[in-house]
């Protein structure tokens, strides 16, 4: 039993840094229980106590208090030590901001920042710290990491044995808390870190759940077409494509892009993988419309828990060397889309449109090569074809990637916004995303669009307790007055896509869709009335 437990220490551990060794204090539960076990909250808090100590390059933060009373902690690693977001603006230096276990159940993300912590703070990893400033949250979701039981992910074929469960304690998907933000986490992570801190790239880290690719990690950029593309264009030709050849190179790991297939559908072999959706209730996809970088890290939930941290370590650990030497030009791109969304306001605010829905389509080029296990036919008991999983991997040529998207449906984009005082929960919900809103002093006269609703769809199912909404109607060109105590959004700013997206009428993940207007709707009779929408648009101000 010792001697395993001293092969996996050095083989994971040792991998990348000759005969380093380590206090016991500073190795992790997957390390000291033979990849067995994941950590405790109780581990991870150690752990960071431990790495902490002797240490001059490394402030701890909350990102807030869960529900259940547990501290969130951000780790700030940088040098000279970094305390303040004031400090990390005047260094001049990106911020990388990397996040595991937003899905308790999938650890890998948790454990690797542990590792990379040790690494930059002790190991021989401190020149990571030469050109960027790295923000490390392992434990996103506190609460229910401890919740831990065996058969949760049968994919991971309980390696390791028992893990958490994926919502959080107030029994939301994390990932899905973008826009509505109702989760403590999310309010924490919004207001204590992305708005004040302002990443120039978010990582988050997860494990798929089942699709049987043959890669051991797949990748995602985000996705969002009604943000600028400038950041997803960098993210998706840039740092995809080197920390792929870089892992490949030097680890002998092959990464991919993230997405699913069905042999039911369209035979063997497949033709296709499609991605997940657009939304930007997805962390990684708000991004895009916050004018910044992000990507989604997905391991391979059929390999082992060891393999699954080498993938994970590996490309993360690729990722901080890119942006090491390419964080200033990142940040470039980023101000000059943030400023590139401000001027369309500016020069096309109540003239040019764009998208509020839309559809998954293919990238222009397919994939060349393919890696995934193979597959084999038989015809099963009803006479049907069916397929089984054979054991070796193969590569498929000239596979349709659907990564991309295209308006279905879409909008003017306004000067700006009013919302009136009766509508101070919208307003104020704004603000918490960093939105700059003010408060009518006196009363102005605009000319716009309303939005006459007739009717709201609402989804058959709950989603995260959600009945999603769909409305119906159209837009009327329109002028009035507003009164003091209204409130002004003025679109020419950082987040204007956002914004946009959020009050748009007939977004497809925007308040309507989040049921922020139900209440107001049926008090109007909304399907047996023209109701209109409460938030105005305006083209002009007078």
């Amino acid at each position: 039993m010792m001697r395993n437990l001293l092969i996996c220490i050095f083989l994971l551990t040792g991998l990348h840094l000759g005969a380093q060794e380590w206090d016991k204090k500073l190795l992790t539960t997957p390390e000291l229980s033979v990849y067995r076990k994941t950590s405790s909250y109780a581990d991870v808090m150690a752990f960071i106590d431990a790495v902490k100590e002797g240490s001059s390059n490394v402030t701890q933060l909350s990102l807030g208090t869960s529900l259940e009373g547990k501290d969130i902690p951000v780790l700030v690693l940088a040098e000279p030590r970094i305390n303040t977001p004031e400090e990390a603006k005047a260094s001049g230096k990106p911020v990388i901001y990397v996040q595991g276990n937003i899905h308790s159940g999938e650890v890998e993300g948790k454990e690797v920042v542990q590792i990379l912590m040790r690494e930059i703070l002790h190991g021989d990893k401190k020149y990571l710290l030469e050109n960027q400033i790295i923000m490390f949250v392992p434990i996103y979701n506190t609460d229910s990491n401890d919740k831990m039981e065996a058969g949760r992910r049968p994919s991971q074929e309980d390696s390791p044995r028992e893990v958490g469960i994926r919502a959080n304690s107030q029994g939301w998907d994390l990932n899905r808390d973008g826009i509505k933000m109702e989760a403590v986490e999310t309010q924490g992570l919004i207001k204590n870190i992305i708005v004040p801190w302002d990443p120039t790239l978010f990582v988050d880290l997860h494990t798929t759940n089942g699709t049987w690719h043959g890669y051991s990690l797949t990748w995602a950029p985000s996705y969002h077409y009604a943000g600028e593309k400038a950041p997803y264009d960098f993210t998706w030709n840039r740092i995809l494509p080197a920390v792929t050849q870089k892992v490949k190179d030097d680890y002998g790991v092959h990464l991919g892009p993230y997405g699913y297939y069905f042999t039911r559908q369209e035979g063997w072999p497949i033709k296709s993988i499609s991605t997940y959706n657009h939304h930007p209730r997805y962390l990684v996809n708000q991004f895009g419309l916050r004018n910044r970088m992000a990507i989604l890290s997905e391991a391979f939930a059929h390999e082992r828990f060891y393999q699954r941290i080498n993938s994970t370590y590996a490309f993360v650990r690729e990722i901080l060397e890119f942006t090491n030497k390419n964080g200033k030009e990142m940040m470039a791109i980023n101000a000059k889309a943030e400023a590139d969304a401000i001027n369309f306001v500016k020069e096309q605010g109540g003239k040019a449109s764009k998208g509020v829905r839309f559809k998954k389509v293919p990238q222009e080029k397919p994939i060349d090569k393919y890696r995934t296990y193979n597959y084999t036919s038989y015809t099963n008991e009803k006479g049907q074809t069916s397929y089984v999983r054979k054991p070796e991997i193969v590569e498929l040529d000239n596979i349709i990637d659907y990564s991309a998207f295209e308006a279905t449906k879409s909008a003017i984009v306004p000067k700006g916004y009013i919302i009136p005082a009766e509508f101070a929960n919208i307003a104020e919900h704004l603000r918490n995303h960093g939105v700059t809103v003010t408060e009518l002093k006196k009363t102005v006269r605009v000319k716009g669009e309303t939005y006459k609703a007739t009717g709201l769809t609402k989804a058959r199912r709950r989603f995260e307790k959600h009945f999603m909404a769909t409305i119906e109607g159209g837009f009327e060109a329109d002028s009035r007055k507003f009164k003091k105590g209204d409130f002004m959004v003025d679109l020419a700013q950082p987040l204007a896509n956002l914004i946009f997206y959020m009050l748009e009428a007939e977004s497809d993940d925007g308040l309507v869709t989040w049921n922020f207007f139900d209440t107001y709707f049926e008090g109007k009779g909304l399907g047996e009335n023209t109701v209109e929408y409460p938030i105005y648009k305006y083209f002009e101000l007078k």
